[in-house]
């Protein structure tokens, strides 16, 4: 591969050695040249001398053989130089002649070699000149074998080359990472979430249910590298997919309904107050609107005034209500109204119930005996919204005691935080089936977990 410069590398070499012979040789001209004028010096020197002591005639015939003697050397010296400066460009003419040929032999060989290759290159019909001189000295099987190796080689040198690409990208993407995200780790998580906690709290939201979210969260955000800019949408999508785990779509009353074949009994209890006996006539008028008969029993035997309540929704939807004596037994009422329904082909039995405190056991007893006499289809607990944390207790008990198949929640409409459902569904594990949103028949609103998200700007 280097042949070629090596050679030049010597050419110069051998001629710096004989530019070095030839200015030795003019060194030695010079120093003889300062010898002959320094006995010439030394000569006139003394012709002076000879003439100032008035030298004899013998002597100046001397001074004057020593003058011709030095005129000669003179002449001589010159033509010495002459020969000298003669010899030194003959010899630099011949350096150059050779030069010249060795530069023609080479270029004549290169000539020859590169005809030797463009031959063999058409015999064999081969592109490349490396592979058909290496075939013509070894064997076939040898060629594959060093072309495999090199092959070899040079995949392991691209693997090189791109794992040190890989890294070279991977150390400016964690450092352009640094710079554009965040690690939550578990001290500005509490940060974070202390500011939630706060407003769930403020929003009705049970601490059982807070304490979900806050593990859901923490499964989603802590030590996880999220960027700067998109910290705040996480959160949100966070604390969203928490909230969709908690709150369960409602099933289709009407749908449930119509798929039993015979009377379908509806039980509803709750605390005083709560506006169950409204609420039974908000879905008395549903079931009008969907086509379905329906006949009310007035269950609730201990409060003054309640089954005249009951007789007046009765009048205006223009349902049958089954009733008897203040302080008569409660599942007797429900009962003779299931009888009174399959007596005259009626598809549903509302019944209402005493509001009952749920810290009441000898109350919350009767509601067992209830439920096993009448055998409702449904069980739904009414409670307020916004009674929060309290109507979250009582949901609780209720459904230890009776089983809770869904919630109504009345006075949503004035219910600013609306944390109460939230906590229900979570305590319950049951759907909110509906929203009292005011004091007329209509005002019955299907619950929907998706509008809640909506409604917390999660979405």
């Amino acid at each position: 591969m280097f042949k070629f410069l090596k050679e030049k590398l010597q050419g110069i070499f051998k001629s710096a050695g004989e530019d070095e012979t030839l200015e030795e040789n003019q060194k030695e001209v010079e120093k003889e040249t300062k010898k002959i004028e320094k006995a010439k010096e030394k000569a006139k020197k003394a012709v002076k001398e000879d003439k100032k002591t008035k030298l004899k005639p013998k002597r100046e015939k001397e001074v004057e053989k020593e003058e011709k003697i030095s005129e000669k050397i003179d002449q001589a010296i010159e033509v010495s130089e002459q020969e000298i400066e003669k010899n030194i460009e003959k010899e630099v003419e011949r350096e150059v002649e050779q030069e010249i040929k060795e530069d023609k032999e080479k270029i004549i060989l290169e000539e020859l070699n590169l005809e030797k290759i463009k031959e063999e290159q058409d015999k064999v019909g081969e592109k490349k000149s490396f592979f058909n001189i290496f075939k013509r000295k070894k064997s076939v099987e040898e060629v594959a074998q060093k072309k495999e190796e090199y092959e070899k080689e040079l995949e392991e040198i691209e693997d090189l080359e791109e794992k040190r690409e890989e890294r070279k990208v991977g150390i400016l993407s964690k450092i352009q990472r640094s710079f554009n995200t965040i690690k939550i780790d578990q001290e500005k998580f509490n940060e974070i979430f202390e500011n939630l906690e706060l407003v769930m709290l403020e929003s009705n939201v049970a601490l059982t249910v807070i304490d979900k979210i806050k593990e859901d969260m923490q499964k989603s955000l802590l030590d996880v590298e999220i960027k700067k800019s998109e910290l705040e949408n996480e959160i949100k999508s966070t604390l969203k997919n928490s909230l969709e785990g908690i709150l369960l779509e409602p099933y289709n009353i009407i749908e449930k309904i119509n798929s039993k074949t015979g009377t379908f009994v509806i039980l509803f209890f709750g605390i005083n107050g709560a506006g169950k006996t409204t609420t039974i006539a908000k879905i008395a008028h549903m079931l009008q609107k969907n086509n379905i008969s329906c006949v009310l029993a007035a269950a609730d035997t201990f409060r003054a005034a309640s089954i005249e309540q009951l007789q007046k929704h009765g009048e205006k939807l223009n349902v049958k209500v089954i009733h008897q004596n203040y302080g008569a037994d409660p599942a007797a009422v429900g009962f003779d109204a299931i009888k009174y329904a399959e007596a005259h082909n009626i598809k549903v039995v509302l019944i209402d119930t005493a509001g009952r405190m749920h810290t009441k056991e000898n109350l919350l007893k009767e509601m067992e005996k209830i439920v096993r006499v009448t055998k409702p289809d449904l069980k739904i607990f009414v409670a307020e919204s916004i009674t929060g944390n309290d109507a979250t207790e009582q949901a609780k008990n209720f459904n230890e005691t009776a089983g809770i198949d869904g919630t109504i929640l009345s006075k949503a409409d004035v219910d600013e935080n609306g944390g109460t459902s939230i906590s229900i569904g979570y305590v319950t594990k049951k759907p909110i089936l509906f929203l009292g949103t005011g004091q007329e028949y209509d005002d019955l609103e299907i619950f929907s977990p998706k509008k809640v998200i909506q409604q917390l700007g999660l979405e």
